[in-house]
Protein backbone atom coordinates (compact mmCIF):
# COMPACT_ATOMS: atom_id res chain seq x y z
CA UNK A 1 0.00 0.00 0.00
CA UNK A 2 1.08 3.29 -1.10
CA UNK A 3 2.08 5.50 2.26
CA UNK A 4 1.13 9.06 0.71
CA UNK A 5 1.19 10.86 3.45
CA UNK A 6 4.13 9.87 4.87
CA UNK A 7 6.02 9.96 1.13
CA UNK A 8 4.88 12.93 0.19
CA UNK A 9 5.29 14.74 3.82
CA UNK A 10 9.16 13.42 3.08
CA UNK A 11 9.54 14.82 0.08
CA UNK A 12 8.08 18.36 1.39
CA UNK A 13 11.32 18.44 2.58
CA UNK A 14 13.03 17.58 -0.89
CA UNK A 15 11.05 19.81 -2.88
CA UNK A 16 10.90 23.04 -0.29
CA UNK A 17 11.66 22.72 2.99
CA UNK A 18 15.60 22.23 2.45
CA UNK A 19 15.51 25.44 -0.17
CA UNK A 20 13.92 27.49 2.35
CA UNK A 21 16.31 26.23 5.08
CA UNK A 22 19.60 26.84 2.89
CA UNK A 23 18.56 30.49 2.06
CA UNK A 24 17.56 31.05 5.83
CA UNK A 25 21.45 29.77 7.27
CA UNK A 26 23.07 31.20 4.34
CA UNK A 27 21.67 34.95 5.23
CA UNK A 28 23.00 34.13 8.76
CA UNK A 29 26.51 33.39 7.64
CA UNK A 30 25.88 29.80 9.57
CA UNK A 31 27.73 26.73 7.66
CA UNK A 32 25.91 23.32 7.54
CA UNK A 33 26.85 19.82 7.63
CA UNK A 34 24.27 18.15 5.47
CA UNK A 35 24.05 14.68 5.93
CA UNK A 36 22.35 12.55 2.59
CA UNK A 37 22.18 8.83 1.20
CA UNK A 38 23.52 7.82 -1.77
CA UNK A 39 20.09 7.44 -3.30
CA UNK A 40 19.11 10.53 -2.69
CA UNK A 41 22.53 12.35 -3.83
CA UNK A 42 21.77 10.04 -7.01
CA UNK A 43 18.12 11.31 -7.93
CA UNK A 44 18.52 14.68 -6.14
CA UNK A 45 21.72 16.18 -7.64
CA UNK A 46 20.42 19.71 -7.33
CA UNK A 47 20.51 19.30 -3.17
CA UNK A 48 24.50 18.57 -3.34
CA UNK A 49 24.84 20.96 -6.09
CA UNK A 50 23.66 24.03 -4.10
CA UNK A 51 25.42 22.69 -0.56
CA UNK A 52 28.79 22.10 -2.64
CA UNK A 53 28.75 26.20 -3.92
CA UNK A 54 27.82 27.10 -0.22
CA UNK A 55 31.05 25.55 0.62
CA UNK A 56 29.06 23.47 3.36
CA UNK A 57 29.63 20.17 4.24
CA UNK A 58 28.32 16.70 2.49
CA UNK A 59 28.02 13.52 5.60
CA UNK A 60 27.75 10.31 3.95
CA UNK A 61 24.06 8.89 5.33
CA UNK A 62 24.31 5.32 4.26
CA UNK A 63 22.80 3.98 0.69
CA UNK A 64 19.24 4.34 1.57
CA UNK A 65 17.40 5.58 4.88
CA UNK A 66 15.62 2.40 5.61
CA UNK A 67 18.72 -0.05 5.06
CA UNK A 68 20.03 -0.65 8.44
CA UNK A 69 23.17 -1.66 9.02
CA UNK A 70 22.53 -3.77 12.31
CA UNK A 71 20.59 -5.98 9.17
CA UNK A 72 25.05 -6.69 9.18
CA UNK A 73 25.36 -7.13 12.62
CA UNK A 74 26.80 -10.74 11.69
CA UNK A 75 27.99 -10.09 8.38
CA UNK A 76 30.44 -7.68 8.52
CA UNK A 77 31.61 -8.13 4.58
CA UNK A 78 27.91 -7.30 3.98
CA UNK A 79 27.91 -4.00 5.84
CA UNK A 80 31.46 -3.16 4.54
CA UNK A 81 29.98 -3.67 0.98
CA UNK A 82 26.70 -1.53 1.89
CA UNK A 83 29.45 1.13 3.23
CA UNK A 84 31.74 1.10 0.34
CA UNK A 85 28.81 1.82 -2.00
CA UNK A 86 27.85 4.57 -0.38
CA UNK A 87 30.88 5.93 -0.10
CA UNK A 88 31.71 5.53 -3.67
CA UNK A 89 28.29 7.40 -4.65
CA UNK A 90 29.70 10.14 -2.75
CA UNK A 91 32.94 10.47 -4.34
CA UNK A 92 31.43 10.71 -7.34
CA UNK A 93 28.24 12.92 -7.23
CA UNK A 94 30.95 15.42 -4.51
CA UNK A 95 33.65 15.04 -6.25
CA UNK A 96 36.11 14.33 -3.30
CA UNK A 97 35.97 11.14 -0.51
CA UNK A 98 33.88 11.25 2.48
CA UNK A 99 35.00 12.75 5.66
CA UNK A 100 32.49 11.12 7.85
CA UNK A 101 29.33 9.26 8.43
CA UNK A 102 26.02 9.59 10.26
CA UNK A 103 24.42 5.78 9.73
CA UNK A 104 20.52 5.80 8.99
CA UNK A 105 18.61 6.13 12.32
CA UNK A 106 22.30 6.00 14.09
CA UNK A 107 21.75 2.72 13.67
CA UNK A 108 25.14 0.78 13.30
CA UNK A 109 27.64 -2.08 14.83
CA UNK A 110 30.27 -3.08 16.58
CA UNK A 111 32.16 -3.11 13.09
CA UNK A 112 31.64 0.15 11.68
CA UNK A 113 33.90 1.98 13.32
CA UNK A 114 36.88 -0.30 12.06
CA UNK A 115 34.97 -0.21 8.65
CA UNK A 116 35.04 3.37 8.31
CA UNK A 117 38.57 3.96 9.22
CA UNK A 118 39.91 1.60 7.05
CA UNK A 119 38.22 3.04 4.31
CA UNK A 120 39.84 6.36 4.96
CA UNK A 121 37.20 8.41 7.11
CA UNK A 122 37.94 10.48 9.69
CA UNK A 123 35.18 10.60 11.70
CA UNK A 124 31.70 8.96 12.61
CA UNK A 125 28.49 11.10 14.49
CA UNK A 126 26.64 7.48 15.66
CA UNK A 127 27.16 8.26 19.19
CA UNK A 128 25.37 10.41 21.47
CA UNK A 129 27.17 9.78 24.75
CA UNK A 130 29.04 13.29 25.64
CA UNK A 131 29.16 16.88 24.43
CA UNK A 132 32.63 17.00 23.47
CA UNK A 133 34.06 15.13 20.24
CA UNK A 134 36.18 12.25 21.34
CA UNK A 135 38.42 9.39 19.66
CA UNK A 136 38.12 5.79 18.98
CA UNK A 137 41.17 4.16 18.35
CA UNK A 138 40.53 0.90 15.90
CA UNK A 139 43.20 -1.33 14.21
CA UNK A 140 43.52 0.98 10.91
CA UNK A 141 43.87 4.02 12.71
CA UNK A 142 42.29 7.13 14.97
CA UNK A 143 38.53 7.87 14.72
CA UNK A 144 36.73 11.15 15.87
CA UNK A 145 33.39 10.63 17.27
CA UNK A 146 31.79 14.11 16.64
CA UNK A 147 28.32 13.49 18.42
CA UNK A 148 25.22 13.55 17.59
CA UNK A 149 21.73 14.31 19.02
CA UNK A 150 18.24 13.23 19.68
CA UNK A 151 17.55 15.68 22.42
CA UNK A 152 18.47 18.66 20.90
CA UNK A 153 17.00 17.44 17.65
CA UNK A 154 13.50 18.67 15.42
CA UNK A 155 12.11 15.39 15.83
CA UNK A 156 12.14 15.32 19.70
CA UNK A 157 10.90 18.94 20.05
CA UNK A 158 8.17 19.37 17.87
CA UNK A 159 6.86 16.40 17.08
CA UNK A 160 7.34 13.72 20.11
CA UNK A 161 7.10 16.17 22.59
CA UNK A 162 4.76 18.30 20.62
CA UNK A 163 7.01 21.88 21.31
CA UNK A 164 5.99 25.01 20.06
CA UNK A 165 8.43 26.95 18.18
CA UNK A 166 8.49 29.65 21.51
CA UNK A 167 8.78 26.22 24.02
CA UNK A 168 11.82 25.18 21.55
CA UNK A 169 13.34 28.56 21.27
CA UNK A 170 13.25 28.70 25.44
CA UNK A 171 14.82 25.02 25.63
CA UNK A 172 17.82 25.66 22.69
CA UNK A 173 18.77 28.96 24.72
CA UNK A 174 18.98 27.46 28.00
CA UNK A 175 21.07 23.90 25.99
CA UNK A 176 23.34 27.34 24.97
CA UNK A 177 23.51 29.10 28.36
CA UNK A 178 24.81 25.77 29.80
CA UNK A 179 27.37 24.64 27.31
CA UNK A 180 28.73 28.45 27.26
CA UNK A 181 29.38 28.62 30.99
CA UNK A 182 30.71 25.29 30.88
CA UNK A 183 32.98 26.21 28.13
CA UNK A 184 35.16 28.65 30.05
CA UNK A 185 36.79 25.67 31.72
CA UNK A 186 36.47 23.53 28.07
CA UNK A 187 35.05 23.20 24.88
CA UNK A 188 31.40 22.24 24.26
CA UNK A 189 29.82 21.44 21.34
CA UNK A 190 26.29 22.22 21.12
CA UNK A 191 24.39 19.55 17.52
CA UNK A 192 21.07 20.78 16.62
CA UNK A 193 19.39 17.76 14.51
CA UNK A 194 17.38 19.11 12.06
CA UNK A 195 15.24 17.87 9.29
CA UNK A 196 13.65 20.01 5.98
CA UNK A 197 10.62 18.11 6.00
CA UNK A 198 9.69 18.83 10.10
CA UNK A 199 12.03 22.52 10.04
CA UNK A 200 11.35 23.53 6.18
CA UNK A 201 8.12 25.22 7.23
CA UNK A 202 7.24 28.49 7.04
CA UNK A 203 6.11 29.13 10.37
CA UNK A 204 9.48 27.73 11.28
CA UNK A 205 11.93 30.37 10.26
CA UNK A 206 11.78 33.24 12.26
CA UNK A 207 12.35 30.69 15.28
CA UNK A 208 15.69 30.21 13.58
CA UNK A 209 16.56 33.56 13.11
CA UNK A 210 15.70 34.10 16.63
CA UNK A 211 17.77 31.97 17.88
CA UNK A 212 20.82 32.85 16.27
CA UNK A 213 20.60 36.63 16.85
CA UNK A 214 20.73 35.10 20.15
CA UNK A 215 24.11 33.25 19.92
CA UNK A 216 25.82 36.63 18.07
CA UNK A 217 25.48 38.30 21.31
CA UNK A 218 28.63 36.01 22.57
CA UNK A 219 31.89 36.24 22.06
CA UNK A 220 33.88 32.61 20.77
CA UNK A 221 31.29 30.62 19.46
CA UNK A 222 32.50 28.80 16.47
CA UNK A 223 29.55 27.80 13.63
CA UNK A 224 31.46 24.80 12.98
CA UNK A 225 30.82 21.91 10.26
CA UNK A 226 31.57 18.20 11.57
CA UNK A 227 34.68 18.05 9.62
CA UNK A 228 35.80 21.35 10.98
CA UNK A 229 35.56 19.58 14.52
CA UNK A 230 36.75 16.53 13.60
CA UNK A 231 40.26 18.40 12.39
CA UNK A 232 40.75 20.62 15.08
CA UNK A 233 40.31 17.81 17.82
CA UNK A 234 43.16 15.57 15.72
CA UNK A 235 45.21 18.41 15.32
CA UNK A 236 44.90 19.27 18.56
CA UNK A 237 44.44 16.23 20.96
CA UNK A 238 47.43 14.74 18.87
CA UNK A 239 48.15 13.05 22.55
CA UNK A 240 45.17 10.86 22.66
CA UNK A 241 46.50 8.71 19.73
CA UNK A 242 49.39 6.37 20.72
CA UNK A 243 52.83 6.25 18.37
CA UNK A 244 53.14 3.45 16.10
Amino acid sequence: MADYPNFTWREYGLRVGCWRMFDLFNAAGVPLSVTFNAKTALERGEIIERVKAQHWELVAHNYEQGELLPQYMFDPAGEKAVIHETLKVYEKVVGRKAGGWLSSSLRSTPNTPEILAEAGLKYLCDYMNDDQPYLIHTAHGPLVNVPYSVEINDFTFFHRRAMSSEDALLMLKSQFNELYAESAKTGKMMNIGLHPHVSGHPHRMQFFRDFLSYVRQFDDVWHARREDVADWYLANHASHIPPR
